[in-house]
């Protein structure tokens, strides 16, 4: 049998490792336009910040495809899939056969519709190749302005703060971060990152651009020498949907990761999941996600159903030193009584609760026990059958800092 993946980050990885926990003899290729062996994405502003190098970005070891018997198809794009002859076609006209298909090419950069974006030079943040490109066009007088304040800008603006003379984020958004914080958590983070020197645009989107200056909505004029993109990202699903294959905003699989069409699977960021928090269908654009989505196509694909129904939004990061954990359901907005909270000048803690379940929570600072919360939530484990004394803990006091949750227990004075 003949498995062909395109793609070559963490859910082919996954697939890989899929394939071969359920069939040692299966024919492996794995295409993929870049160069370079697999990666960990994460790791990108780590390399620009010199805290980490390319050999140690490997998401695994250098002799993974020798190792796991792939045949790998480096630096070559499919521009099409022929679902009749069951092959791929790649951009120097070859053409490979296979039994089984997935498709794990990720995301690219959405570029907003901006008046003269097209025409300026602008940089993205989501490959190597991208950092590499961005990286030779800064000076130590580099004025930089970000376009998304989300965990791509923050991340790009981490990585080259010591680069550059400057840096501005604007952000449609009203607050830092959208799509994982609440306002409070947010403006915490944002506090810290005024700290670092950075500017932010809030609530605010770039009408245009010319070059050397970014003009916003509300008039205001940001003078910039060089311009990144990070306002999210678009999946890599034309090459099924152009086939007929059912989509959303990214393939609709199964929980093998079965799309629409026969024998064709996918897995990562071109594929939705279904959040186990919420019942919702939609993309869940995490590493971990990815992998065990890859896996479950995997093995799958090698005859082996091992669904993966676990699905969950979990972030895990940090951000000029500060740490951030969230996971689960988040209903930001409004923030009302009934989500405990506790907040200094240094922590955030929430926490989001439903029919007597934790379904998500946001800590920043103090990221202590992020692993029970994140595997209560998963579990969907009733609060009231929770032994809290084993981890030190009541429902209702899960929001506060360590310290104020043992000044409480013992019953002495809280000062903070």
């Amino acid at each position: 049998m003949r498995i062909v993946i395109i793609g070559n980050s963490t859910a082919a990885v996954g697939a890989i490792e899929g394939i071969r926990a359920a069939d040692s003899a299966a024919n492996i290729a794995v295409i993929s336009a870049e160069m370079v062996h697999t990666y960990s994405r994460p790791l990108i502003s780590y390399l620009l910040e010199g805290k980490t190098d390319i050999d140690r970005m490997k998401y695994r070891p250098a002799d993974f495809y020798e190792r796991n018997n792939v045949q790998t198809f480096f630096g070559c794009t499919v521009t099409a899939v022929d679902a009749v002859a069951r092959a791929v076609v790649l951009d120097n006209g070859e053409h490979i056969g296979y039994d089984k298909l997935l498709l794990a090419a990720g995301s690219r950069p959405f570029v907003p519709p901006i008046e003269g974006l097209c025409g300026t030079e602008h940089y993205t943040f989501q490959s190597l190749a991208d950092a590499k490109s961005l990286e030779a066009a800064l000076t130590p007088k580099s004025r930089v302005l970000i376009i998304g304040a989300g965990l791509i800008g923050l991340k790009c603006a981490e990585g080259i703060h010591s680069r550059v003379g400057n840096i501005a984020v604007a952000e449609f958004a009203p607050r830092i971060l959208p799509s994982i914080l609440d306002g409070g958590g947010a403006a915490l983070v944002q506090s810290h990152l005024v700290g670092k020197g950075l500017t932010f645009h809030l609530g605010n989107a770039v009408a245009s651009v010319d070059g050397h200056t970014a003009a916003l909505a509300d008039g205001a004029q940001v003078p910039y020498d060089v311009l990144v993109v990070a306002s999210g990202v678009k999946p890599n699903i034309e090459l099924l949907t152009a086939i007929g294959a059912k989509a959303g905003r990214a393939l609709i699989t199964d929980s093998c990761g079965r799309t629409s069409l026969p024998d064709i699977f996918a897995a990562g960021d071109c594929a939705e999941s279904i959040d186990l928090t919420d019942g919702r269908r939609r993309v869940l654009a995490i590493l971990p996600n990815a992998y065990l989505q890859g896996r479950a196509a995997g093995k799958a694909m090698a005859g082996l159903e091992e669904p993966f129904t676990e699905a969950m939004p979990v972030n895990s990061i940090g951000l000029f030193g500060l740490h951030i954990g969230t996971a689960g359901a988040m209903r930001c907005e409004p923030e009302t009584d009934n989500n405990p909270q506790y907040s200094d000048v240094n922590n955030y803690r929430r926490f989001f609760f439903s029919d007597n379940r934790l379904t998500g929570f946001i800590l920043i600072g103090d990221v202590n026990r992020a692993g029970i919360y994140t595997a209560l939530v998963r579990a969907k484990v009733p609060i009231d059958t929770i032994n809290f004394a084993a981890i030190a803990e009541k429902p209702q006091l899960m929001a506060f800092s360590p310290a104020a949750r043992k000044q409480m227990l013992n019953g002495e004075k809280n000062d903070s």
